[in-house]
């Protein structure tokens, strides 16, 4: 099976807090030219500072900016059941390949409750869903047991795992080597390697942003069975994450360093990461280290 790259794409702002599309197109067209897929509006994607109507106004861009060159997977995901249904809708109509779905935030679910959740948004599209699975972040947590059950709707497509546990993760490779047609995509980047080497369908990154031709160069070497040139891949962006992840919040750092590198992506919107000029310091020495300032 060959294994597949994606990243989970910045959304880019003007200086008002605006979504600047053109700049985000640049950012498509820069990880269509490494070879990698595309994730919209994720957490990396400031999703949660979007609007219902940017959302559909972004995927339709990003989806006319990729004119079929690579996959396009698009983050549906709200606290409620009604607001990601509508949201999943406009995205099949679009036309995207995939929709993720986040686990509902702020509000507390059983694991009843997200498997009614799931249900209810793959029985309303055409388009495959994958599960997307971030507890550290919304605070609800896909046990592999309620996956099991998920993976057997047929428009249920895989998972996003996103945990951070080697072992959450390798329990859902299992229920991907049980039923066919159910892909596991891992999320942690120092996992990318380990995980396609288990069984995972490929990975889903937001360091990409960064480092886009280090992550293709990962996959297109471990595709073309040369596995030491994906190890000496997969050591430079563990180390990268080692020393990026170490100054703070990911989402946050990912943008920052983008933004160093190429300031028309815009800052996150606030409440996000403020600019501060010890750690822009820091940072720039991190991207001077891989060769990226």
């Amino acid at each position: 099976m060959t294994k597949s790259a994606y990243v989970a794409l910045v959304t880019c702002f003007n200086e008002d807090e605006t979504i600047n599309f053109e700049a985000t197109r640049a950012q498509v067209r820069r990880q269509i030219a490494a070879g990698n897929n595309i994730l919209c509006a994720g957490t990396n994607g400031d999703f949660t500072a979007l609007t219902f109507e940017e959302k559909v106004r972004l995927t339709e861009e990003v989806v006319d900016e990729v004119a079929g060159r690579v996959k396009v997977i698009v983050n549906a995901g709200m606290p409620a059941t009604f607001e990601t249904l509508k949201l999943a809708r406009e995205f099949d109509r679009i036309g995207v390949d995939g929709i993720a779905v986040i686990t509902p935030f702020f509000i507390a679910c059983t694991q009843k409750g997200l498997i009614r959740h799931f249900t209810t948004v793959a029985d309303a599209v055409k388009t495959p869903i994958y599960l997307y699975d971030i507890p550290a972040r919304t605070q609800n947590h896909i046990e592999p047991e309620t996956a099991r059950i998920l993976a057997d709707h047929g428009n249920i497509a895989g998972i996003k795992d996103s945990g951070g546990s080697q072992d959450t993760l390798a329990a859902y490779m299992a229920i991907g080597r049980e039923v066919e047609g159910f892909d596991v995509y891992s999320g942690p980047d120092h996992l990318v390697l380990w995980s396609m080497e288990n069984g995972a369908a490929g990975c889903i990154s937001g360091l990409g942003n960064v480092l886009p031709d280090v992550l293709a160069g990962i996959v297109n070497a471990y595709n073309s069975g040369d596995l030491d040139e994906a190890r000496r891949c997969q050591e430079i962006y563990t180390s990268f994450r080692t020393d990026l992840y170490a100054l703070g919040f990911p989402p946050a750092l990912v943008k920052r360093s983008l933004y160093l590198m190429d300031n028309s992506v815009g800052a996150s919107r606030q409440p996000a990461l403020l600019p501060n000029p010890e750690q822009d310091g820091r940072i720039l020495d991190i991207l001077k280290k891989y060769g990226r300032a």
